[in-house]
């Protein structure tokens, strides 16, 4: 087994997937190894809301993957995402003096102004540069122009401060180190949008167990993010609704649901099995299905800004495991009024794997491939004993993982998320950067202070010799006289 991969994990609503897998030299991905936990107890709506549970869910994957990969694993990749996840726009603008020329200084001075703006019960994940604007001019490169005002215009993306601090906080339970916490939906928009549907202007959806998220691009800039609190497992419990267990409902939506069916295509006569005893009306089982269908279709399109919903040359890229139902594509044409719909199966990277689940290319596994894909940091550590934690009550701490420095704003890269401990670095490096910066003010005034002194005193001294020497010759001339 190689001693080198990555690990990527995700967590979602119904599933927390952990996966490993090695990139090789021509850019491809192998994938080794992939485990699911059932996460349905410890998180909603793609939140973590009981920190135990998630923390053992994540402390079986990683067990199941060091067994199946024979190497003990030192830290992984986590995607973030889930329902407090919101895009919101922000305008930092700077006056100056006529005719000063833009600098990479002045550039940082903005973003770290928008990175300081404080949101109510709101932590900054990250923050999409949208355009400057140059005086009356927008640039995306302003580095260079004169001007005598200057606006940075920014896309923050934000979450609730307590499900950061919650997500933080279960794998410090679980002793597992974060090599880098990413936004899931940039991640997956990366694996599976193309350049040009980037560029040219598209949203893509996301489909989910509990939530649908909608990330809108145009000129190859993320415009908008919005996850919105209805997935697939809306139209289950609808079902439920007739009389039967969620299992069962499961089941038939599966195995008859289709997201939109041509009126004169409906037998009235006609009944779907729930069992061998109880029947349900066809009728009846599509209006429950294509009304909270059409009821998610009619959030998603909402959620696309008025700006773009007429620029979307690129058309609606639908993912994730609810994108698997029948008629699908006809249902977004008839609300949207958008021809170019594409289906995103699978992420565009080449990967090899002899796994089910990842060779299914049915969008579920696209967004831990993604995350796979960003990794860049070897997550293997030593042979694994199979017998080291026999008489342990729970996992033991990962070894040392390679740690990163705290990155300024501008080093981060697009859709990276600071963790809780390289924030905590961030704020140490600011306060000895800051108790510097005051001890350097405070050592000049105290050095100005000396030097006033002297100068008084070399004043004093030549004054009084002034006199001395006035009064001297005063009483010269008197007796001369």
């Amino acid at each position: 087994m190689p001693k080198d991969f990555i690990v990527a994990i995700e967590l979602g609503s119904s599933k927390m997937t952990g996966i490993a897998g090695r990139k090789n030299l021509d850019g491809s991905i192998q994938v080794l190894a992939c485990v699911k936990e059932d996460s349905s107890t410890c998180i909603r709506k793609g939140v973590v809301y009981n920190i135990d549970k998630t923390a053992q869910c994540l402390t079986s994957i990683i067990n199941k993957l060091e067994k199946q990969l024979k190497t003990t694993i030192t830290q992984v990749y986590v995607g973030v995402g889930g329902q407090s996840i919101r895009s919101i726009r922000n305008v930092i603008a700077k006056d100056l003096p006529a005719d000063t020329l833009v600098t990479q200084d002045m550039i940082v001075e903005l973003m770290d102004a928008n990175r300081n703006v404080m949101y109510p019960d709101q932590e900054i994940l990250d923050a999409a540069v949208q355009e400057y604007k140059v005086d009356s001019q927008y640039q995306l490169d302003p580095v260079g122009i004169q001007c005598s005002r200057i606006e940075g215009n920014f896309l923050n993306i934000l979450q609730r401060k307590a499900f950061y601090k919650n997500l933080n906080k279960c794998f410090e339970t679980a002793g597992i180190n974060i090599a880098e916490l990413y936004l899931a939906p940039l991640a997956l928009a990366d694996s599976v949008l193309t350049e040009a549907e980037k560029r040219s202007g598209c949203a893509l959806v996301d489909l989910g167990a509990d939530t649908t998220t909608v990330s809108v691009y145009s000129k190859n800039i993320l415009r908008h993010l919005a996850v919105i609190p209805l997935g697939s497992n809306n139209i289950t419990k609808d079902i439920a609704s007739l009389q039967m267990e969620e299992q069962d409902a499961e089941k038939m939506k599966l195995k008859y649901a289709s997201a939109y069916t041509e009126n004169g295509d409906i037998d009235n006569n006609m009944k779907y099995s729930i069992d061998q005893e109880r029947q349900v009306e066809t009728r009846k089982f599509i209006e429950i299905v294509e009304g909270r269908l059409e009821e998610i279709i009619a959030n998603v399109w909402c959620q696309v800004p008025e700006d773009y919903c007429d620029k979307l040359l690129g058309g609606l890229i639908l993912t994730g495991g609810g994108s698997n139902m029948q008629g699908i594509e006809t249902a977004f044409q008839n609300y949207t009024h958008i021809d170019k719909i594409r289906l995103a199966k699978f992420v565009t990277q080449t990967v090899t794997s002899t796994i089910s689940e990842v060779n299914a290319h049915d969008g579920k596994m696209n967004t831990v491939l993604g995350l796979l894909a960003k990794g860049d940091i070897n997550c293997a550590g030593q042979e694994y004993d199979p017998n080291g934690d026999l008489f342990a009550s729970q996992k033991t701490p990962m070894e040392q993982a390679e740690q990163r420095r705290a990155r300024t704003a501008t080093e981060i890269p697009a859709g990276v998320i600071r963790t809780a401990e390289e924030k905590r670095q961030a704020e140490e490096e600011a306060r000895i950067k800051r108790e510097e910066e005051e001890r350097i003010a405070r050592e000049e005034a105290e050095a100005k202070a000396r030097e006033e002194a002297e100068r008084r005193k070399e004043n004093s001294t030549l004054r009084k010799m002034g006199r001395w020497l006035k009064d001297f010759g005063k009483k010269m001339v008197e007796e001369e006289e």
